[in-house]
């Protein structure tokens, strides 16, 4: 009797738990790394990382600049990197792939989402090899003049659990990576993945860089026919003027009816300035250390 007296007792008590949220996550975006913050207890550092949680599910996105820096802020922040259900790495760059030697060690069999990009073991460009010249003596062929149909580039991540994408790809129910290429000069080639989630009130769309262009990130997503709630990451207008920044902020609320912009990262002060012109009461902050609330 006494027995069952505790067990009604802890099942009592864990409801009461529940109900008043504990245990429970809120549905956000907190920024882990970042170059600016108001929070004196957490490092700056140029690049990029977040953690999604959504509907009870947990995403890192991206790892930062500095390993030691990405961690310090993860054990700052009380982000538990054993429970992620996954990884997405939005791009090949440094400042937002160097985090990883930090998270590898922590949980080095969490599923980690890349572009399908050499610098994480894909494919070496095929065009180093379209012209062929049959004449050489075959010691001097690639290959001996059989080239083989892919060549895996080396890569320092090829001990982790790598699933690289290059196309629309959904993770778990209205949650979807959308892939693009850059094709600027300094940039050209570099494919980039974004994060898209399905929300009540519409996509909220989480970017990397925006190498690309977020405009045609925002096309790949299915905008403006799918309304998107908010945009949050970089946008890489760092070194845009203000004609641009301004051309930028009016196109993004009155063409692609964005609700929300959370800009950060390489999106550049010029252009938050805009974008804080423009979007008025809707643009949120998103320095390091802050959490944006997701419907």
């Amino acid at each position: 009797m006494r027995q069952l007296y505790k067990i009604y007792v802890y099942t009592f008590f864990l409801i009461l738990l529940c109900g008043i949220g504990w245990g429970q996550t809120r549905n956000r975006v907190t920024i882990l790394v970042d170059a600016f913050g108001k929070s004196d207890a957490l490092k700056q550092d140029w690049g990029f990382a977040a953690l999604v949680e959504y509907n009870g599910k947990r995403i890192l996105f991206d790892t930062g600049n500095d390993s030691e820096s990405f961690a310090y802020n993860v054990k700052a922040l009380n982000v538990d990197l054993k429970r992620l259900d996954l990884v997405v790495i939005s791009h090949r760059h440094g400042d937002h792939t160097d985090g990883l030697h930090h998270l590898l060690k922590i949980n080095p069999k969490v599923t980690i989402y890349t572009p399908n990009d050499e610098y994480f073991g894909g494919p070496t460009p095929p065009a180093f090899f379209r012209r062929p010249v049959d004449s050489l003596p075959v010691h001097m062929r690639y290959f001996k003049g059989k080239v083989p149909k892919q060549i895996p580039h080396g890569s320092p991540w090829k001990s982790a659990n790598l699933v690289r994408v290059d196309s629309v790809t959904e993770l778990m129910p209205g949650i979807r990576l959308v892939r693009n290429i850059s094709q600027t000069k300094l940039f050209s080639e570099t494919p980039e993945l974004s994060l898209a989630i399905d929300t009540p009130q519409g996509q909220v769309l989480l970017v990397g860089c925006s190498h690309p262009g977020i405009e045609t990130i925002l096309a790949s997503a299915g905008i403006p026919e799918k309304p998107v709630h908010a945009v949050i990451g970089g946008l890489h207008m760092v070194n845009a003027d203000e004609k641009e920044a301004n051309r930028l902020a009016q196109s993004l609320l009155e063409k692609w009816k964005i609700k929300h912009i959370a800009p950060g990262h390489c999106t550049g002060e010029v252009t938050f300035s805009a974008l804080q012109q423009q979007f008025g009461k809707n643009y949120l902050y998103a320095g390091v250390g802050s959490s944006i609330d997701l419907p």
